[in-house]
C-alpha cells in the first residue's frame, strides 16, 4: 500500500469537477475511487449513480463547488446516494469551496451564496467537511457539522524557502488576506506589506497604495485564489514601480478566468505557484502560457493530495487531527530542509514531494 494506511472501511467518490486529484487522493490511500456513473439525460438533467456496496462505510465525496453549477449539483446527488445507499457516515471533502466570496450582505438585495451552498450540503446528508484554503475562515460558521480546515501554506513556505530570495518581503494583495501574508512572513523570516486595494465593481480590482518597504526586496505575494488575476498583477505592478526585485506569486485555488493567463504573462511577475484544486483542464492553461509567452507553462502535476490524503486517514481512523490548521510542518528528522521529508504531523508518516505544487510560470523556463 502507497501512502497513509486506513483500518475502517472507507470509499472516496467524486463527480467530475477534478478527477486527477481524486485518483491522486485515493492512490495515496492506497486504494481506488469508487467506481460511479454520473451521466446527462437528453435535456441535461444530472443521474449519478454508485456502482459499488458502500453500505457501511465511511464515504468521502470529493467535489469542488465551482462554476459550472452542476459541480455543485453533483455533489449534492452524490451524498444523497450515499446517504440512501445506507452509508455509515459521508463527509462532503471540498477542494475548492465555490461561492465563498459571497459570504455576507454587502449590497441591498443580494443572496449570502456561501450560507445558501453550507445548508445544502447539510440538508443533502453531509456529516462532516473538509476545505482547503477556505476563502474566509469564519465560513467554517456556516455549517452547524464539523468542519476540517486545511492549508496549503506549509507547502508553499517549504518550497520558498528552499529557494533562497534575496531580502524577501511577503505582501498582502489586500486587507483580507493581511493574515495570512504574516503567517507566511513569520514561517520565512520576512518583512512584511499590504496593498491598499479597492474593488470598484467585481473581479476588478485598483491599487491605491502600498504600505511598507520593498525597495530592492523580493517579493511574495501570497493569496487564497487566482480567478481574473487582477489583484495580483495590479499588485506586481505597483512593487516593481517602487523598487521590487523579482516578484513571486502563489495561491492555493487556481481558477483562471477571463483573461487571467494573458494578465499574468504581462506582469511583472517572475513566477506563478499554485496547487491543482480549481483547474480541471491543466493542459489548457499549459497551452495558453507557452502560445502566449513561449516561455515553460506548467512543469509537473499540481496536487494537493497527500495533504488532503492525511485529513481523510485521520477522519476515517477517528484520529486527533494536530493543529487544526494543519499547519504544523515537520521532518522525520527533525530538520526543515528536505522537501522529500516532510509531513504533516497528523500522527501518521508519508512526505510532500516536489509535486504537490508546481511552477506556472517562469521566465527562466526551468521546473521543480
Amino acid at each position: 500500500m502507497d501512502g497513509q494506511s486506513t483500518s475502517r472501511s472507507f470509499k472516496i467518490l467524486s463527480g467530475t469537477s477534478n478527477q486527477p486529484l481524486v485518483d491522486e487522493i485515493a492512490r495515496h490511500l492506497g486504494t481506488e475511487a469508487c467506481k460511479v456513473t454520473c451521466s446527462r439525460f437528453a435535456d441535461g438533467e444530472i443521474f449519478v449513480r454508485i456502482d459499488e456496496n458502500i453500505r457501511g462505510a465511511d464515504v468521502f465525496v470529493v467535489q469542488s463547488t465551482n462554476p459550472p453549477a452542476e459541480n455543485v449539483l453533483e455533489m449534492l446527488l452524490l451524498i444523497d446516494a450515499a446517504r440512501r445507499a445506507s452509508a455509515a457516515r459521508v463527509t462532503a471533502v471540498l477542494p475548492y469551496f465555490g461561492y465563498a466570496r459571497q459570504d455576507r450582505k454587502d449590497q441591498p438585495r443580494v443572496a449570502i451564496g456561501a450560507k445558501l451552498i453550507a445548508n445544502m450540503i447539510e440538508k443533502a446528508g453531509a456529516d462532516r467537511v473538509l476545505g482547503l484554503d477556505l476563502h474566509a475562515h469564519q465560513l467554517q460558521g456556516f455549517f452547524d457539522v464539523p468542519v476540517d480546515h486545511l492549508y496549503a501554506a506549509p507547502v508553499f513556505t517549504n518550497y520558498f524557502r528552499r529557494k533562497g530570495l534575496n531580502n524577501l518581503c511577503v505582501v498582502a494583495p489586500d486587507v483580507g488576506s493581511a493574515k495570512m501574508a504574516r503567517g507566511f512572513a513569520k514561517r520565512l523570516d520576512a518583512t512584511f506589506a499590504i496593498v491598499d486595494k479597492r474593488r470598484p465593481k467585481a473581479n476588478v480590482a485598483e491599487v491605491v497604495n502600498v504600505v511598507g518597504d520593498v525597495e530592492g526586496r523580493d517579493c511574495l505575494i501570497p493569496d487564497d485564489m487566482i480567478d481574473t488575476a487582477g489583484t495580483v498583477s495590479e499588485a506586481a505592478r505597483a512593487l516593481k514601480k517602487l523598487g521590487a526585485n523579482d516578484i513571486y506569486v502563489c495561491a492555493t485555488h487556481a481558477l483562471f478566468s477571463g483573461p487571467a493567463v494573458e494578465r499574468l504573462t504581462n506582469a511583472p511577475i517572475t513566477e506563478v505557484i499554485v496547487t491543482l484544486t480549481g483547474i480541471a483542464d491543466i493542459s489548457r492553461v499549459s497551452v495558453q502560457l507557452n502560445s502566449v509567452t513561449g516561455i515553460s507553462g506548467l512543469n509537473s502535476p499540481l496536487n494537493v493530495a497527500t495533504s488532503i490524503g492525511f485529513l481523510v486517514g485521520d477522519v476515517n481512523n477517528s484520529r486527533t487531527v494536530n493543529a487544526s490548521d494543519i499547519s504544523a510542518v515537520k521532518t522525520r528528522s527533525g530538520q526543515t530542509t528536505d522537501a522529500s521529508n516532510y509531513k504533516y504531523d497528523l500522527n501518521a508518516s508519508g512526505s510532500i514531494n516536489a509535486s504537490d505544487i508546481a511552477t506556472v510560470k517562469t521566465r527562466s523556463g526551468s521546473g521543480l
